[in-house]
């Protein structure tokens, strides 16, 4: 982990907080500092195999956007997850987070359905959460069309992602769809107190931090009372699908994600929730360098399989 944070620092990036929107989508990555470690290391840094990946552009509230469908090897027809990538509402895309999607789709023989919803502040909320839901709607009705099975689809995602993931969870409840089978929640994102233990624990800490998630919070512009915007803020969360919960002991979203794991609990949703010491925000997906990332993405896989499988073929 530290190597990957040291390689990152000897990127040069500037703080994301100082700059423009723009600037900062142009601002190195972790998963360029992780590409950085294994060339340091000489070892190969090209995408794990036994995974095809199509693009294709679907249409949303806000009008057209990608999505990226990740096939493992084999039959099918196969399970589907709908993935939101990370990066606050603003930064970032799929092809940043693409080792996330490719190693689930591997690991838990599944499609990944990989959406590059609308970003902030070019469209503020609830763009995001409208383009989630309906990238969700288009898998429901075309997962046939892409080797998958409509009746197993989960939902999940990283960060914002996780926000997103959550959310949409909680519009099909309220709107008496099909509910996902299960959503992965990866550092969610459901909250904007920044008073909390891990906000002034990991205030400083990188490659996420407290003044970064005021930037991100600026220009998502979410109404901070609507629980599609903020989760924590909804009446209740009873007639959510189970949900498995990832953590990251160096990062400022680590208590609102326990408090989340806790809240669905009580509201009767089964949890299943793991904190990761000596790691930071964004090392699921890290795989590739960072074992405990290889342990997450697993525990991700096996959750998800198990979900699918009570699911019944």
């Amino acid at each position: 982990m530290q190597k990957v944070l040291d390689a990152l620092a000897s990127l040069g990036g500037k703080p994301i907080e100082t700059l423009t929107p723009e600037e900062a989508r142009k601002q190195p990555t972790p998963a360029d500092a992780v590409m950085k470690v294994l060339k340091d290391m000489s070892q190969s840094t090209a995408p794990e195999a036994g995974v095809s990946v199509k693009d294709m552009t679907i249409t949303g509230p806000q009008g057209s956007f990608p999505i990226h469908i990740y096939t493992p090897e084999g039959k099918g027809p196969f399970p589907v997850m709908v993935y939101f990538h990370g990066g606050g509402f603003v930064i970032a895309d799929t092809k940043v987070y693409d080792a996330s999607p490719r190693a689930l789709a591997k690991m838990a023989k599944t499609i990944m359905v990989a959406v590059d919803y609308h970003r902030a502040p070019e469209n503020k909320f609830p763009a995001a959460p409208n383009d989630a839901y309906a990238a969700y709607e288009w898998t429901l009705a075309h997962a046939k069309e892409i080797n998958g099975d409509p009746a197993r689809v989960a939902v999940g995602g990283e960060s914002a992602g996780g926000n997103l993931a959550t959310v949409v969870s909680m519009m099909a409840r309220d709107k008496k769809a099909q509910l996902p089978v299960m959503q992965l929640l990866v550092y969610p994102l459901v909250d904007a107190d920044m008073t909390t233990p891990s906000y002034v624990k990991n205030a400083d800490a990188k490659p996420l931090n407290k003044p970064m998630m005021a930037w991100f919070f600026k220009h998502y512009a979410g109404d901070p009372a609507n629980p599609y915007a903020l989760p924590m803020k909804a009446a209740t969360l009873k007639g959510l699908p189970p949900a498995t919960i990832i953590a990251a002991e160096i990062d400022p979203l680590l208590s609102e994600g326990k408090a989340y794991a806790d809240r669905l609990k009580k509201d009767g949703v089964t949890v299943s929730y793991k904190e990761y010491s000596g790691v930071t925000h964004e090392f699921f997906g890290m795989g590739a360098v960072v074992p405990k990332a290889k342990d997450a993405e697993q525990f991700a896989a096996d959750a998800l399989t198990k979900a699918f499988n009570a699911k019944g073929k």
